[in-house]
């Protein structure tokens, strides 16, 4: 396990559920080279739908923009190490 702290930048997500974010980032950064962001994302969503249901996004970088509509209680953005995170579960647009 890496030793930096995660810093969280902002939030709606049950603590329990933070935790498990934080962890899962910092599991993929020992698996997985820092500059391999897709595969980084990849491994934090697959474990988040496995936990926690299908419909789970996951964005890693040093530099990103983003704009999105996400279910209530699943957002996080945290940075560990040089990375930042961003993992939400989408929200379903029912017309």
């Amino acid at each position: 396990m890496l030793e930096g702290k995660a810093v969280i930048e902002d939030t709606d997500m049950p603590l329990k559920m933070q935790i498990q974010a934080m962890a899962s980032a910092s599991e993929a950064l020992d698996l997985y080279d820092v500059l391999d962001c897709t595969s980084i994302a990849a491994h934090i969503k697959k474990e988040f739908d496995t936990k926690h249901g299908s419909g789970w996004q996951c964005v890693v970088g040093s530099s990103f923009g983003c704009f999105f509509t996400h279910s209530k209680g699943t957002f996080v953005y945290f940075t560990l190490e040089t990375l930042n995170f961003l993992i939400f579960k989408g929200a379903s647009d029912h017309i």
